[in-house]
């Protein structure tokens, strides 16, 4: 969930660095916060940032020996790929109230993203036409395997749940016209 890369000139330097990181790395375990201490000296800051950014580590905190005189830290977010100052002081805190942030951001940012790419449709005429512009199309549906399989052949599209807290309000089916307790969710792989 976090790493810290000490950015250091010598030993000296990071034997320091590394003295005011340890109770910070001390407080984020015990809060339970997955975190790595990246004192290797076989690659470069630049190249261990682009690296943690591509496995998805959500917060980057970057400590210098400037950084240990003025007693701050540099914060990376990876979801919105901003930079800030903190104060070392209640860092942890401030950590595992930022990766909080994050989650929430990220659930909201994806929410909304499959809220857009969701529509309801009535036909199957509709259906087929609004399958191909891909998502997620909710319709009525017998419940048969046949009406299933059949959709499967014609569109390419397959059943991906009967959603617990969707539409239940009744209908019939876009195919056969059979009743149907629900819509149901429908989509294409890709």
């Amino acid at each position: 969930q976090v790493v810290i890369v000490p950015i250091y000139k010598n030993a000296e330097q990071l034997k320091q660095i590394s003295s005011h990181i340890e109770p910070i790395l001390l407080q984020l375990k015990e809060m339970g916060i997955s975190v790595k201490y990246d004192d290797a000296d076989n690659r470069r800051p630049g190249f261990k940032f682009a690296d943690y950014e591509l496995k998805g580590v959500p917060v980057r905190l970057v400590v210098g020996a400037r950084d240990i005189e003025k007693g701050t830290v540099e914060i990376m977010r990876r979801d919105t790929l901003e930079k800030s100052e903190a104060p070392l002081e209640g860092i942890a805190g401030h950590v595992k109230a930022l990766l909080e942030e994050i989650q929430t951001h990220i659930y909201r940012k994806a929410l909304a993203h499959r809220q857009e790419m969701t529509r309801t449709v009535d036909t199957y005429d509709e259906f087929k036409k609004e399958i191909e512009k891909g998502g997620f199309i909710l319709a009525h549906w017998d419940g048969t395997t046949e009406t299933e399989l059949k959709i499967k052949e014609e569109t390419k599209a397959t059943l991906r749940c009967i959603p617990l807290d969707g539409d239940t309000t009744p209908g019939v089916c876009m195919v056969t016209g059979r009743p149907s307790k629900q819509r149901v969710i429908f989509a294409r792989n890709y």
